[in-house]
């Protein structure tokens, strides 16, 4: 019997989906395509065959992706968004929007705090 751990709540699970750039990746390059592995892999800059199959794995575990195998010589193998991906994207759009809204990364740490320099 495995001993797997209960999450502590909802927001664990959404970590599982958030929680890792790669998985927020693979979902916005799937927003309006089916892309084959390699179509996929090319997209995402920096990142190694184990790596991508590791969260591809996980987002399908979770039913954010489709893997569909076509019976071929060589294996074709395309992903996509399933319903429940798909009920994800007004959720990326919103955090998209905000991001430009809030440009972290150029803010200093006194912005960032709500504080100003003297």
């Amino acid at each position: 019997m495995k001993d797997e751990k209960e999450p502590k709540c909802n927001v664990d699970e959404y970590v599982e989906v958030f929680g890792s750039k790669w998985n927020l990746i693979i979902i916005s390059h799937l927003w309006e395509n089916t892309l084959r592995y390699t179509e996929l892999q090319k997209r995402m800059n920096g990142i190694n065959a184990k790596t991508i199959t590791t969260h591809l794995r996980k987002l399908e575990e979770h039913a954010i992706i489709e893997r569909k195998v076509y019976a071929e010589v060589p294996p074709r193998v395309e992903y996509s968004l399933t319903e429940r991906g798909k009920a994800l994207l007004p959720v990326l759009g919103a955090m998209s929007e905000w991001s430009k809204k809030n440009p972290l990364l150029k803010m200093t740490d006194s912005e960032a705090n709500g504080k100003t320099e003297i």
